[in-house]
């Protein structure tokens, strides 16, 4: 009898009916078209930067399932290295689905990253799913339930930190004392709309499921301040993050200035020669050693250092520059690689432009 009702028990508590994207579409059409717009949308199987990187560290294992495969019906298998992505599965080119993100439970911290633990669902009834909705509508497809963890630590799940094997630090992007509500803030900002097609409540407004990043032109310049002086043969430069997170948080990218002066339309001028990297005070970037050994994908990586400008702060770069004329020109700008160079020697991207340094903002000014 024991052993019936222990059967019965994790049959009726077994993982309920996946719901996949385009199934939300049916009631939130404007979010639904602004996710397919989001890094979220993206897969293993669209996101080559992630898919060179992740099969780089192994041919067999997919450890980076856990928050870029989320919701496989096999994540267990993906990460031991008993099962490989498959384009054919929908709970696998989903990447991080709407399914996945509504039905966090709750996030539990721990050392090297954080996880995410899913909410129970039962067997045979319409899954519950979770958000920050006062009063949320239910629909034949689901149930909803107003959550505190959707302003508390959503986001902490994936976005807060991850350390290798060997206890080296490989992404950082939030310390243990914030949550979801300063990433909320920024990047899920409320805009006009109700959540779904019937808007049954009449809400005029929702948040942006966008969730804009470094890959939107106008939202990126909105993430750190640049002033500019010259005094003499002294360039000086200020960068303040306003950003709740890190100017680097990913290992693949870099961010760095280029600081120019122009004499009738030449540059005169520059803080580098070549490659950005020779300016050591204002390249911004991870770097992983393997035994003394410099290295470019860090997961076997037994130490690393990263030149950062830390949230909410501010740095001062010092250049020695030759004496400026009235009338010269100075251009200082702050430039992202999505896959900065050194990426060229440890994978082989088709998609040539991850490399190309994009402008994230640029000021100019004039001498008098």
């Amino acid at each position: 009898m024991k052993i019936i009702f222990i059967l019965s028990f994790f049959i009726f508590f077994s993982e309920a009916k996946y719901l996949d994207n385009h199934s939300c579409n049916e009631c939130h059409e404007k979010i639904y078209e602004e996710y397919q717009g989001s890094a979220h949308s993206k897969s293993y199987f669209t996101d080559e930067l992630h898919r060179k990187i992740a099969d780089a560290v192994s041919a067999t294992k997919y450890e980076c399932a856990a928050c870029h495969m989320p919701v496989a019906n096999n994540l267990k298998d993906l990460i031991n290295g008993k099962a490989r992505p498959d384009k054919n599965n929908k709970t696998h080119t989903d990447g991080v689905s709407c399914y996945f993100c509504h039905t966090i439970a709750y996030v539990k911290k721990a050392h090297k990253r954080n996880i995410n633990i899913k909410s129970r669902q039962a067997d045979g009834y319409k899954p519950t799913l979770y958000g920050r909705l006062f009063k949320p509508d239910d629909s034949d497809k689901h149930s909803s339930v107003n959550n505190p963890v959707y302003a508390k630590n959503a986001c902490t799940g994936c976005h807060s930190h991850k350390r290798n094997d060997n206890n080296v630090t490989i992404f950082h992007a939030m310390d243990t004392h914030q949550d979801s509500l300063e990433c909320i803030k920024c990047h899920m900002p409320e805009i006009e709309g109700g959540a779904e097609k019937m808007d049954k409540r009449a809400r005029g407004h929702h948040a942006s499921h966008k969730f804009s990043g470094i890959h939107d032109k106008a939202f990126r310049k909105t993430g750190v301040d640049i002033n500019v002086s010259v005094s003499g043969e002294k360039l000086t430069v200020t960068l303040h993050n306003k950003m709740a997170h890190p100017l680097i948080i990913q290992p693949a990218r870099a961010k760095f200035i280029k600081a120019e002066i122009k004499r009738d339309g030449k540059t005169i001028w520059q803080n580098f020669q070549k490659n950005p990297e020779e300016d050591k005070q204002g390249y911004f970037a991870f770097s992983f050693k393997k035994d003394g050994q410099k290295i470019i994908v860090p997961a076997t990586a037994t130490s690393g250092t990263v030149h950062n400008l830390d949230a909410k702060s501010t740095v001062t770069l010092h250049y020695k520059i030759p004496a400026p004329q009235k009338g010269d020109e100075i251009v200082v700008g702050l430039w992202v690689q999505l896959a900065k160079s050194d990426c060229a020697s440890a994978i082989e991207l088709e998609d040539k432009s991850l490399m190309k340094p994009e402008l994230i903002k640029e000021i100019a000014q004039k001498v008098n």
